[in-house]
């Protein structure tokens, strides 16, 4: 089959998750707050999610790393049945804050914990065979998010937030058709087994792993202080926007402008990788990063919004494919999926300490402080990134 096709179905597959990605992340402080919690509250939810992610998502990688009947394509199917159920418990069960927080955590953990599969899934298939233009693929998905954004934030404000429940289960109907119709030539056969045969070893514990892969690992810190103001900037929107006159109409065109504006970047990043490594493109969307969070504390106007969302052309279009092709071209065989699943913990990690600390700053002390906390985080992971990026061409020299 010829590299249209499969990269047609796996962009159906991308597009599918981060819709869903919309509904239930860029829209999780909007139905919280609507079902009566406080920012604090928001912010401990999200957090709890992000740590059970955090912790999850290298075991679950490295259980598909292993042979058995866990692969990637199956493990992406149960995690939509456990968000489409979520999701209509929600709708059907009495609406008390404990079941709200209970069945939002796990729906929340479960999208974000298949996250770097997705990505995993497209290196397997190609190591199968199967061409497929991952750039391309994974900016449809930024533009499948973009469009869900533009046409959720109206409907969530002229018919409230339980409209994004209904848009979970559609959403979850279409991504598990993509997956389930998406079979790799010779069914799920584990290229692990293949691997093993090869003689190659897998690092699954972490500290072995880090002795493996150390400019990996202080990237990764660095991660996590970019993804602190990210998450930050992604999680409390809602809040900046109304700081500044909007309302969840302008929350769907500024989510809209900065996920459209992926899909360019995204599907050149292979031509811009043959000039630029990949680990000089995460330390210059670090910097971009910066930028977009700086605009913020100085903004005084929804003109501000919109220009800082445009940063993202730079910084999160640039960052994800870098660090996927970073795993890919750095990472033995048998640890990709885990390397994939680390950058993924490490941006959790970060969304962990936005979600504890950003919610207390903005309940007690207000929108621009909690701004400048995540500048001050966000320029400490510049630093790390470009120390990090040093002893990568240390490494290469030696």
């Amino acid at each position: 089959m010829n590299n249209r096709f499969w990269t047609f179905r796996y962009s159906l597959i991308n597009i599918t998750y981060y819709a869903g990605f919309c509904t239930m992340h860029a829209y999780a402080a909007v139905y919280l707050l609507a079902h009566g919690f406080s920012n604090t509250k928001v912010g401990l939810l999200l957090a709890l999610a992000n740590i059970l992610s955090a912790i999850l998502q290298p075991f679950i990688a490295g259980i598909i790393d292993k042979p058995g009947p866990l692969t990637n394509r199956r493990y992406i199917l149960i995690s939509v049945a456990i968000i489409a159920l979520c999701s209509l418990l929600l709708m059907i069960l009495p609406s008390s804050k404990p079941v709200v927080f209970a069945l939002y955590a796990l729906l929340y953990t479960v999208q974000f914990v298949y996250q770097p599969v997705v990505t995993a899934l497209n290196f397997e298939y190609e190591k199968a065979g199967c061409n497929i233009y991952f750039g391309l693929a994974r900016g449809l998905g930024s533009a499948g998010f973009a469009v869900t954004s533009a046409f959720i934030g109206g409907m969530v404000e002229r018919d409230g937030a339980d409209v994004l429940l209904i848009a979970n289960l559609v959403i979850m109907a279409l991504s598990a058709i993509a997956a389930f119709t998406f079979i790799k030539p010779g069914g799920d056969i584990k290229d692990a087994v293949v691997s093993e045969e090869k003689g190659l070893v897998a690092h699954n514990n972490i500290m072995d792993f880090a002795r493996t892969y150390p400019a990996f690992m202080l990237f990764l810190v660095g991660t996590v202080c970019f993804f602190f103001a990210h998450n930050m900037i992604n999680d409390f929107l809602i809040q900046i926007i109304r700081s500044l006159g909007g309302a969840e109409t302008e929350l769907g065109y500024a989510t809209f402008l900065a996920a459209i504006l992926e899909l360019p970047v995204m599907a050149v990043i292979g031509v811009i990788l043959k000039k630029i490594s990949a680990d000089r493109l995460m330390v210059f969307s670090g910097v971009a990063f910066l930028v977009k969070t700086m605009i913020l504390v100085f903004a005084t106007q929804l003109a501000a919004i919109f220009v800082s969302q445009s940063f993202q052309i730079f910084a999160y279009a640039v960052f994800v494919p870098a660090s996927a092709y970073y795993v890919s071209a750095t990472m033995e065989e048998l640890d990709q999926v885990k390397g994939q699943a680390y950058v993924s913990s490490a941006i959790t990690v970060g969304g962990v300490f936005s979600n504890l600390i950003c919610g207390s700053i903005l309940d007690n002390l207000g929108v621009r402080p909690m701004l400048v906390t995540g500048s001050a985080v966000c320029a400490a992971g510049v630093v790390i990134a470009l120390a990090a990026l040093v002893m990568q061409s240390h490494l290469k020299r030696v």
